[in-house]
């Protein structure tokens, strides 16, 4: 897979120094694969959750954090579209529209 938006992990692994390791592991291992579905992801990522308009949740450093990506498994790419706490994510009125 191809993440086209790596500069939010960087920005937000600045302010989130916590976060870095954990999301370092989750970017590496996703570039790592060829997802075709979500049954594949959960093979890699188990707590992954889709929550439509091919939007998909990813739990962060033991559920701390949140990050929101939109995947093209046809294009085989990842945008992620959120980085934050569990607290934030909570906040979002419509995760599948951001």
């Amino acid at each position: 897979m191809r993440i086209v938006t790596f500069k939010r992990i960087q920005e937000f692994s600045e302010n989130h120094s916590d976060a870095q390791s954990a999301l370092t592991i989750w970017y590496h291992t996703t570039v790592s694969k060829a997802w075709k579905n979500l049954a594949e992801i959960k093979l890699t990522f188990n707590s992954v959750a889709y929550v439509g308009n091919n939007s998909y949740v990813f739990n962060i450093r033991g559920n701390n954090y949140r990050l929101v990506a939109i995947i093209s498994f046809k294009a085989q790419k990842v945008y992620i579209r959120f980085i934050g706490t569990h607290a934030d994510y909570d906040k979002i009125s419509d995760i599948k529209n951001i």
